[in-house]
């Protein structure tokens, strides 16, 4: 009977994935973003009174929270949680075997993505794979293979995507790749483990790309433009920096003492679940994991404290705890940016009439001007056209017909995106806005498409002077 109830819930994920209604997904997944420019100063934050009135209020959930653990009433309130969720905890390995296999039925069935929608891919093979990896989790004995398979998607993954822009999964991937391989494990000092390492993978991907909120508002501005209600009233830009402390701090509660972390995981899902019925079908598919992991950490009965047992018992260690996860993410988050793309590497910085032409060569990084100051939008639209205009004129010349159509197209694309992306920037029509994230979504894939089919025919690009840009990694 437990088994089938486990079996029953994992089910009816999977039919949630098959079955709801499709939508635009969470952000990154349909708003244009740009990962190597520089991140807003985080001085902005901490100049944000919204900021640290939220922090004040979570500051004072928790170490509400942490005062009633260590009394009776909130043994009590752990016993009711373990009641709840105990026919679930008893198959709790049934249940994260079932879900891990579904996700990457989904990701495969959605097609042309890896991981995460987010993580494009026109390579069959890897579609495939993911398909594999679920047959795969079934089974103790190839677990560890499973989780071999997701590591090396990772892996794969930074052929076409750079390292900063998947922190965030790695940490997500190396838990469940972990959990696989301790779940399978004949050693119990071992196994015991493998819900922390799952719980600890989340809570690090959330803490990481919360932070998007701070260094990206403008990111996140189309969503709450198009869908105001999701702000609760809440001025934009008091919304966005609300909306990543929440995040982040549910995240750092995921680390914390056992009631703190399956009240934070509660709030997690009901937020997760509130995003699926705006976002649709591939919000949930992009999300599934995670959320999961969330379930797994409200069923968890154990109370293991872990890491700093001392110090998360006591009320001062909250605010001290949630200030160093601060300081060592936001440190981590623009020292790495830094590292990899420098100090000044924001295209606000540089007029568009400095932009002579875009990279279609895969190798390189997208060059945009959608955010570019102290130009006009008519000098940004011509730019847009003059440089689609002899690129495409080019490439229709090939003697190739096929080639023709590629090479005249795929400029033709990038210019249409270009254009889009500055009405995004300059427009304030909303039937305009949303024709122009229309277009943005329509022709991304088809960008990449276009480029997948040259070097599969082993076009080279000094051929033409021709310089497709990395659009497709939006």
């Amino acid at each position: 009977m437990i088994k089938k109830i486990a079996v029953t819930l994992a089910l009816f994920i999977c039919g949630f994935l098959s079955f709801s209604s499709i939508a635009q997904a969470h952000v990154k997944w349909f708003a244009p973003y740009i990962v190597e420019a520089s991140p807003q100063s985080i001085l902005f934050t901490l100049k944000d009174v919204w900021f640290w009135s939220g922090l004040a209020l979570v500051l004072t959930f928790f170490i509400t929270t942490l005062f009633v653990e260590k009394r009776a009433i909130g043994q009590q309130a752990q016993s009711y949680l373990d009641k709840i969720t105990n026919p679930l905890w008893l198959r709790l390995d049934d249940f994260i075997r079932i879900v891990i296999g579904v996700f990457f039925v989904a990701i495969f069935a959605v097609g042309g993505i890896y991981l995460t929608p987010d993580l494009k891919t026109s390579s069959e093979v890897i579609s495939w794979s993911q398909l594999l990896i679920a047959a795969l989790v079934f089974s103790r004995k190839t677990q560890p293979l499973a989780a071999a398979g997701i590591i090396l998607l990772w892996l794969l993954a930074l052929r076409d995507y750079t390292f900063f822009h998947l922190l965030d999964y790695l940490a997500l991937g190396v838990g469940i790749a972990a959990y696989l391989v301790l779940e399978a494990s004949n050693n119990p000092d071992w196994r015991k483990h493998r819900f922390t390492v799952i719980r600890v993978g989340v809570a690090i991907a959330l803490m990481w790309s919360s932070l998007e909120k701070f260094a990206y508002p403008d990111w996140f501005y189309p969503l709450v433009e198009e869908r105001p209600y999701l702000t609760f009233g809440l001025p934009r830009d008091a919304f966005i920096p609300m909306a990543g402390l929440a995040e982040f701090t549910m995240g750092f509660g995921l680390l914390w003492t056992p009631l703190i972390r399956r009240l934070s995981a509660i709030a997690l899902f009901v937020i997760f679940t509130a995003a699926v019925y705006p976002f649709g079908r591939i919000d949930l598919v992009g999300h599934a994991l995670i959320m999961a992991v969330i379930v797994v950490i409200i069923a968890d009965h154990s109370r293991d404290i872990g890491l700093l047992s001392s110090i998360k018992q006591k009320l001062i260690g909250v605010p001290l705890g949630l200030s160093a996860a601060l300081v060592i993410f936001i440190g981590s988050y623009w020292g790495t940016h830094a590292a990899i793309y420098g100090f000044d590497n924001d295209p606000s910085t540089t007029k568009v009439a400095t932009k002579s032409t875009h990279s279609f060569d895969p190798e390189h990084p997208h060059d945009t001007n959608d955010a570019l100051a102290g130009v006009t939008a008519q000098e940004a639209y011509q730019l847009a056209m003059d440089t689609m205009h002899a690129p495409m004129m080019e490439g229709i010349k090939h003697e190739n017909p096929d080639m023709a159509f590629v090479l005249g197209m795929l400029p033709h694309h990038v210019g249409a995106i270009d254009m889009a992306e500055i009405q995004l920037k300059y427009g304030n029509d909303p039937e305009m806005r949303e024709l122009a994230q229309q277009i943005l979504r329509a022709q991304h894939p088809e960008v990449k498409q276009m480029r997948a089919w040259l070097k599969k025919n082993n076009y080279q690009s000094d051929e033409i002077d021709i310089k497709p840009s990395d659009h497709d990694n939006h």
